[in-house]
């Protein structure tokens, strides 16, 4: 089972905010995807939200990109920041990438964001949501959402 963005910021508001604001406080996050043989690739990437959806978008031909199309399945760590502080915790989110071809969904959104030319895009539908943070100095704090289901709160001593 799987949800769009849009899903998500529905039935988990509050949490949807702090994943979102937690991306949105540095440019550059993690991806991994899956190569040929099935070992993990690790590539920068930025991420978007917009029009109620996250989008990846990426260089043409890129090896992220050739990985996406052959296998959509990827996670999606943001950037921690500086120190070991990571105000809003450590926030992952694990999904399939769906391309989008050129239409009207593509040509909207080149038209808003004016990326390089070519370049291709996903959409991502979600399968997992994970924040984890510290309590109190005292408890470690898994927040787990999965589509259809309510969130799930882990603390551990």
């Amino acid at each position: 089972m799987a949800a769009h963005w849009e899903s998500f910021v529905t039935a988990e508001p509050d949490l949807a905010r702090t994943v979102e604001e937690r991306f949105r406080a540095f440019t550059h996050h993690v991806l991994v995807t899956l190569r040929k043989d099935g070992s993990p690739r690790t590539s920068g990437l930025e991420v978007d939200f917009r029009r109620d959806e996250l989008w990846l978008g990426m260089m043409w031909d890129s090896l992220k990109a050739r990985d996406l199309r052959r296998d959509p399945r990827f996670a999606l760590q943001a950037n921690p920041g500086e120190g070991t502080g990571m105000g809003g915790g450590d926030v992952r989110i694990s999904g399939r990438a769906i391309e989008v071809a050129d239409g009207p969904q593509k040509s909207a959104y080149t038209e808003e964001v004016e990326p390089p030319q070519p370049f291709h895009l996903f959409r991502t539908e979600l399968t997992e949501v994970v924040r984890t943070y510290v309590e109190d100095d005292k408890y470690l704090v898994a927040q787990v959402w999965k589509p259809g289901e309510p969130v799930r709160t882990i603390k551990r001593t």
